[in-house]
């Protein structure tokens, strides 16, 4: 581990090291106020499970530790928690009976503990200063969350990068001196299982100067490729050799042992699966053993990516590892047929060609959920053991689209990475390619992927080597590709190749169940809400929502909730009053005839005019949040020159925003 300062103090902030004053300085930076109630910005249940998705393979090694370590603190009125490298809680395991009922949504898979978030904590000072962090009691900048004591360490991927944090989180009359002993432990266990799993099918080299370590927690760990090129190496190995990640990258099999592969395998060989001796290039002797399965291409071609480091995340995320094994998993699929029959059809028809090596091609306007849908197909199939990687191919620029696709070599082009980069097609071998707006493809480049879906291999840019990959595609448009076809713009034999089932989903003015859309989204829609305010819609706004033609679809109604969450009274029931302004705008575009007014015409409103209803709004965000002009803005999606410009009076006194009020929140 890292040495960092991180101390613990009896209780009195004045004797805080110098990490936690920073950190506190950091928080005041952010706009926080230590005696604002804290806002823990919980997920929805659909956002966690995506989350949870990008994190799999963090989870998966985790949380066997994590239960380990549950065994060693029992009755220690602590939990322990894992983040993301954000500070959003994956998963969190432990006796809970120290946290109040209204406190148990802090510690809660999907709350946010970031220093942007929380101020001073363990976790989130932990990721700022990338080192073992314990905060004790009033050394949290929120008041708050003084009852508590954190004890967190950062877990570093197997390249170096920050993957996440293990916590231990208990009431501070309780802390134990040896907690951050035991989570150091936790997560360099955590951090060999992901190096192991990671480089499995490299040439893996354990070793330690005393052979009694070999085995254990104390191992060093270095991979390498089949020539001897190096891959990474685990924090012990970078001890061992005195040399930091960064440094070791420079080195080869042969610059750090002393040995080719061929005779390094030869020597264990020889010594019939017992550990051998090798001499580091310090002179060092270590005792060490060796484990060595050879890649296949598809692998071998991620492995190259692993020697650049703006291209790792992508590469590592697309491909988590998954479980076997699903069985008595809820069904994707069966969680979107919410009563609509357009919906149930699609459902229907998507059911029967999963697994069968059918592509689908999803249709529907914008914001229809299209992305979902393919996503839900993905996770019921037989491939839900592989990576799901989606491209936007309207949000890429066309110049590199290509690219972005096939991967490239070194020096295929101008500005290309060093040691090229793996494409997303090889990235979801194995698994589903999503290929969204297909529409927005570049002529030219559609020739190139008609290839590749009829011949199955890829040919990165610059390359003479064609790498063969197994990937099932979904593609999805708004537009309509027939009439593209007529105007040259799409090609009509990757039309054919594409549209093995073409299914349409319904935009959200077409739907009949509107109204159980709006209930499951209202459950996600505040979810730090007690249940005795549990939100719901008066019977006019549901006849409101009726009549709006909701051109933005989910997306629209998503945001509107939101808004509208923030804004509703103790009764939880959400108004006329709690709407925003552009949807009555849409509304009244949507039903109003040529010439006359709407009844639903936003002027229309009882009690008083929209601008006083927003600027109200405005005014019981800022209050809630002790005149913290960045909170409040951040709440209600907008920025804090909104919320000056639709409420001068703030400048006059009373608020406090210590950021420049001309940026964005």
């Amino acid at each position: 581990m890292r040495h960092c300062a991180s101390s613990v103090s009896a209780g009195a902030s004045g004797w805080s090291s110098p990490s936690i004053q920073k950190s506190h300085e950091r928080s005041e930076k952010f706009g926080l106020n230590a005696s604002m109630r804290p806002d823990y910005n919980v997920l929805t249940d659909g956002e966690l499970r995506m989350k949870l998705e990008q994190n799999h393979a963090l989870c998966v090694h985790a949380t066997p530790i994590m239960e380990t370590l549950r065994e060693q603190i029992v009755n220690t009125q602590s939990m322990i928690v894992l983040t993301d490298a954000q500070g959003l809680i994956l998963h969190s395991i432990g006796d809970d009976d120290f946290l109040q009922r209204a406190e148990k949504v802090a510690l809660k898979a999907g709350a946010n503990w970031a220093e942007e978030q929380q101020g001073t904590n363990a976790i989130g000072t932990a990721i700022a200063d990338r080192c073992p962090t314990v905060v004790h009691g009033d050394q949290h900048y929120l008041a708050a969350n003084s009852f508590l004591t954190c004890s967190s360490v950062p877990i570093l991927d197997p390249y170096g990068d920050l993957a996440g944090v293990l916590d231990v989180t208990g009431d501070h009359r309780s802390y134990h001196q040896h907690t951050m002993a035991l989570a150091k432990m936790s997560v360099q266990m955590i951090e060999n299982h992901l190096f192991a799993n990671t480089f499995r099918n490299t040439l893996q080299i354990a070793f330690h100067g005393r052979p009694e370590f070999l085995g254990t927690l104390m191992e060093g760990l270095m991979a390498f490729t089949c020539d001897g090129r190096f891959l990474s190496a685990n924090r012990s190995a970078q001890f061992q050799f005195g040399l930091p990640l960064a440094a070791l990258r420079a080195h080869t099999l042969s610059s750090l042992f002393g040995l080719t592969t061929p005779q390094l395998i030869d020597r264990f060989r020889a010594s019939q699966g017992h550990p051998v001796s090798l001499e580091l290039n310090s002179g060092a002797v270590v005792c060490a053993s060796m484990e060595f399965r050879r890649p296949t291409p598809a692998e071998a071609a991620r492995l190259a990516d692993a020697f650049e480091p703006a291209a790792r995340p992508a590469v590592r995320h697309a491909q988590p590892a998954r479980p076997a094994s699903v069985e008595g998993s809820p069904s994707r699929l069966a969680s979107l047929e919410t009563g609509d029959p357009q919906v149930c059809a699609v459902v229907a028809k998507v059911r029967k060609v999963i697994g069968k090596n059918i592509p689908i091609l999803i249709t529907g306007e914008t914001g229809t959920g299209k992305e979902l849908l393919a996503q839900a197909i993905h996770y019921d199939s037989p491939r839900r053991t592989g990576p799901f990687v989606a491209v936007n191919c309207a949000s890429i620029p066309e110049n590199l689209i290509e690219s972005e696709l096939f991967g490239y070599e070194e020096g295929a082009f101008t500005g290309a990475r060093r040691k090229g980069a793996v494409g997303k097609l090889l990235q979801a071998d194995g698994g589903t390619l999503f290929l969204d707006e297909i529409g927005d493809m570049p002529y030219p480049l559609q020739v190139r992927l008609l290839r590749v879906l009829q011949e199955r291999v890829v040919d990165p840019l610059g390359s003479s080597k064609s790498v063969p990959v197994d990937v099932a595609i979904i593609c999805a448009t708004h537009r309509n590709l027939r009439e593209m076809i007529v105007q040259n713009r799409f090609r009509e034999d990757l039309y054919y190749r594409l549209n093995g089932l073409v299914v349409k989903l319904p935009p959200l003015r077409e739907r009949t169940d509107l109204a159980v859309v709006v209930e499951k989204m209202l459950v996600s829609a505040r979810p730090d809400q007690a249940a005795s305010t549990r939100l719901s819609v008066s019977d006019d706004v549901m006849a409101l929502f009726q009549q709006c033609s909701w051109p933005g679809n989910f997306r629209q109604l998503g945001n509107l909730l939101r808004t509208a969450a923030a804004m509703v009274d103790d009764d939880g029931q959400i108004r006329r009053e709690h709407l925003p302004d552009d949807f009555f705008e849409d509304l009244h575009r949507g039903i109003a005839a040529p010439g006359q007014r709407s009844a639903c015409d936003p002027m229309q409103l009882p009690g008083a005019r929209l601008q006083d209803v927003q600027a109200s709004a405005i005014a019981a965000a800022v209050a809630r949040h002790n005149g913290n002009v960045s909170a409040a803005a951040r709440m209600l999606g907008i920025s804090r020159n909104t919320v000056y410009r639709k409420m001068p009076s703030l400048g006059a006194g009373g608020v406090r925003d210590v950021d420049d009020i001309s940026e964005n929140p």
